[in-house]
């Protein structure tokens, strides 16, 4: 039996309004996106990695760490509002037209997710493996503040707007609530592994059937501004002394 083709692809666009260039912003002393590839070349299962980008600059950051960039990504699929999917298949449709590669699991990982680790990326692709059901499967924790707490400013029909709950639209619940009398409720972690045959057939990088893998929350910190940043940088520091 032929090896599996099993391709890592992490995405990185060059704008960023809430920290610039955050992709490629020193974190102790390495890129952000040199965590994730760091992870991503040592993992056992991926056999392939490539980085898409739309800018040159951040094609060689991602080269000097280890990572192919084939193609440069259009402008058009690198916005604030492009979809996730539409660059995975751009890269996708990109390696089949020139290179004659199609891979049959594609793991989605991202640059601000630094603390993951190689053996999450091969435990979600152990579980596409090990069950034939499963479309995909996602690295997940559970969520700092339950989701059943958030909140939403609304017209008061008096001019002014109220603080209501953001799912019942009651304002008696903005009243704090023990989470132990919730469901425990999980966010995405950021590793995706998938059936690319999956994205071809549903357009999506889950599909129905998603497994998961949970991880502690500190292994899921998603950097998205400065106090992000200081977070990591301080568990990193930590686990260095």
């Amino acid at each position: 039996m032929d090896q599996l083709k099993i391709l890592g692809i992490v995405g990185i666009r060059s704008g960023s309004n809430g920290v610039p260039d955050k992709n490629i912003r020193s974190l102790c002393r390495k890129p952000l996106i040199g965590w994730i590839l760091d992870a991503a070349r040592q993992s056992k299962k991926i056999n392939r990695l490539v980085v898409s980008t739309d800018s040159n600059d951040y094609a060689e950051v991602a080269v000097a760490h280890g990572a192919e960039v084939p193609c440069l990504r259009p402008p058009e699929l690198a916005q604030d509002n492009s979809s996730e999917i539409d660059y995975v298949r751009h890269m996708l449709d990109w390696l089949d037209q020139h290179e004659n590669y199609c891979p049959d699991i594609v793991v989605r990982l991202m640059a601000t997710v630094p603390l993951q680790t190689h053996e999450d990326i091969d435990t979600v692709v152990e579980i596409l493996l090990d069950d034939p059901v499963a479309e995909s499967a996602v690295v997940i924790a559970e969520a700092r503040q339950h989701p059943m707490k958030a909140l939403k400013l609304v017209e008061d029909g008096l001019g002014n707007s109220k603080l209501v709950s953001y799912f019942s639209g009651s304002g008696r619940e903005v009243t704090p609530i023990a989470r132990q009398r919730y469901e425990p409720a999980y966010f995405r972690a950021n590793i995706i592994a998938c059936r690319s045959s999956v994205i071809d057939r549903t357009n999506s990088l889950t599909g129905d059937t998603v497994r998961y893998h949970i991880i502690p929350q500190e292994r899921a910190i998603d950097i998205d501004n400065e106090i992000d940043f200081f977070l990591i940088e301080n568990l990193i520091s930590g686990n260095e002394v």
